[in-house]
This record gives C-alpha cells, structure tokens and sequence, in this order.
C-alpha cells in the first residue's frame, strides 16, 4: 500500500443518511474533509455515493420508503439535487470543484457508452474536478439497475483504473460469521484469497436505506482482485478512515488486489453488464476453463436459467452453484437449451447452425 494516485471512495446510504432520516450533513462535512486531506497529498478521488432516494424521501415529507416505481424515481430525482447540493457546497468551501455523472447499466453494458463515460471520467480527473458518481435512480428500472452502490464502485474503479476502492459502511468490516446473530463473530482484516465459506458469512443487506449488504461489497471484491485493484471495507465513521486507508493503516478489511490484472476489455466483460442468464457446468468444463485455459462448449453444460441472446453477458456457476466465470456468449438461451450437453457431432444433426460454435470463447471469459 503505497503510492496510491487515484483512490474511488463509496459512501453508502446507511452511512450517510441513517436510518432513512435524510442526509446526515455532519456527517457529510467531516468525509469531504478527509476527501480534502488526502486531495491535498496528492491523490486524485473519485466519490461514488449513494442517498438520493433517502435525500428525497425526507425532502417530499414521505413517512416511509415508497414501494412503487415511479414515486422511488421521483425521489430519486429530488434527491440527487439535495445530494449533489450538499457535496458541491462542502467542496467548494475547501476549494475543490466536482461534476455529477448518474450511469445505469445501459450506458455501460455497451461497449462504446462504457469508453465514453470512462473518457469523461479521466477528463474530469485531469481538470482537478473531483467525480461524485451514483446511479442514475431517476429512469433506472430492475433490468438496468446496478441494484447496489458497490457494483458501481467496483466498475468505476476499473474504467479509471484506480490504485484502492475505499467502501465506507456501517460496520467495521467482514466477519467470519454473521455480527448480528453470533457474538463470537471474529473482523477479517486481510483476505488474499476469496472463499465459499466468506461468501456464506458475508450474509444480506443490513440497512432498512441500503440496497446491498456486505455480500455485494464480497462480489465487488471478488471483480476487484481479477482486476488487480485492493479494496477496503470499512466503518465509515470511524475518524480519519480514508487517509488511513489510503496510508494503509488496517482499517476494517482489505481485501489484496494481487500482482495481475485483467485487461481492460476483460474488466469490462466482468462488470459492464448486468447478467441476463446463468449456465450451470459440470466438473469436466469447470476444471477446462479454470486450469486449461479452454472455451466452454454446449458438452459441459448441465442447465441453463433466464433468456439471452448471442453477445449477453452470462454467469457461469458450477454444479455446487458457485460462480465459476462470466462472459459474453455466441449462443441464445433457446439455443443452448437445445444443443446442451450434447457432442459436436449430434449437434450438427440437430441444430447445424450452431454446429462448431462454443458457448462461450475463452477471449469473451473473465475466470473468478
């Protein structure tokens, strides 16, 4: 943990408007001042944050969280003006200009709106603005959503390519069992390697504000170390939390970003785009992904759940149902469904238009 030029810091909902009372500006001033201290060493930042449904909520004078589409979306839109308000105000009395950029799933599942928003992003940087992100919660629906800030944060750190995500929750890191139900629940503070077991431990949302819960802050971490980008989950209103991450102070949980990361197209492949279906494997296939270097053919493949389209991303989980990989696949759901689990040979007596084609190349694959 040194030299750390670009850093992307995620401030959850339950952080920064707890308990779904609005936005706890005090809050807000002492992280934008610590945004400040370590702007001030040097190291640029990227600000994802979440709290514009909160933020509008208290705004509209709504009791409770609504449930229907429409009226989350009309908060959201309040909200995102009450949030980027609060943080400009902040900033600019440290001297710090920032510049607001919503995205949703659309505008990075393809190719070229990714670059696009990654190009602004650089630009931003480049200009000494500091991004404050979110997600677009304004005409985002289910098919769309990224469903939690961390996904967002873990993409944007791989379109920038950012030295350290920074998580900042409402609990102090991850346990080896769940904090809530078991007292003897023990902090992970270094995680080199990401196991089924810390998967099942990582447990669901946490927060009545939130969407995510630490499982999803696991899964961002999981993209993270293949892209080779560290990521610490902390409490973030521990004092001076970021600077002491940013420092390497053990803060909560790191979790190591390894010595290789992904190219850049692969980075893409393993957060652009939200899965449309998922394809169980066998162990034979499992074992020619993961330790051969192989590309999946219709021969390993035992079931296949939701419909897709040749192109869409897909998740890859093996017969235990751990996910094994993501990648963009040659073949349709409707496809697959057929030709699954058959030989080259069969396949080109039943469907010859597929005949020949993988499921998907190995050049379309991100391994977890």
């Amino acid at each position: 943990m040194h030299d750390i030029r670009r850093v992307v810091i995620k401030v959850g909902s339950s952080t920064l408007a707890p308990e779904g009372e609005g936005l706890d500006r005090e809050y807000a001033d002492a992280l934008i001042d610590q945004v400040a201290e370590v702007r001030g060493q040097g190291t640029q930042v990227v600000l994802v944050t979440s709290g514009a449904i909160a933020a509008g909520i208290q705004a509209l004078g709504m009791r409770t969280r609504p449930d229907d589409m429409p009226s989350l979306q009309a908060s959201a839109a309040v909200g995102q003006v009450q949030v980027l308000g609060m943080y400009a105000a902040l900033a600019a009395a440290r001297g710090v200009a920032v510049g607001q950029v919503l995205l949703t799933r659309h505008d990075t599942a393809h190719r070229q709106a990714y670059l696009h928003a990654r190009d602004t992003l650089e630009r931003l940087l480049a200009l000494g603005v500091m991004p404050v992100v979110n997600e677009n919660d304004t005409v985002a629906v289910d098919e769309i959503r990224f469903g939690d800030n961390d996904t967002l944060a873990a993409l944007v750190a791989t379109m920038v390519r950012a030295d350290l995500v920074v998580i900042l929750t409402d609990i102090e890191g991850l346990y080896d069992a769940d904090p809530r139900q078991s007292a003897e629940a023990q902090l992970v503070e270094h995680v080199e390697e990401l196991t089924e077991q810390m998967m099942s431990a990582a447990g669901g949302a946490g927060s009545v504000v939130g969407s995510g819960g630490m499982a999803t802050k696991v899964e961002a971490a999981r993209a993270l170390m293949r892209a080779g980008i560290p990521m610490v989950v902390c409490d973030g209103r521990r004092p001076s939390v970021i600077p002491d991450a940013v420092a390497g102070k053990p803060v909560g949980t790191f979790f190591a970003g390894g010595e290789v990361g992904l190219r850049a197209r692969k980075l893409w492949i393993a957060l652009g785009g939200a899965p449309k279906g998922e394809v169980v494997i066998d162990d034979g296939a499992r074992a020619a992904l993961c330790e051969r270097g192989k590309s999946l053919l219709p021969a390993g493949v035992i079931s296949v759940a939701g419909t897709f389209a040749p192109g869409d991303a897909i998740v890859l989980k093996d017969a235990a149902g751990a996910v094994v990989a993501r990648g963009l696949t040659a073949l349709s759901s409707a496809d697959l469904e057929t030709v699954r689990g058959m030989q080259s040979a069969r396949i080109a007596e039943i469907l010859p238009a597929v005949a020949g084609k993988t499921v998907v190349h190995r050049d379309h694959l991100v391994i977890f």
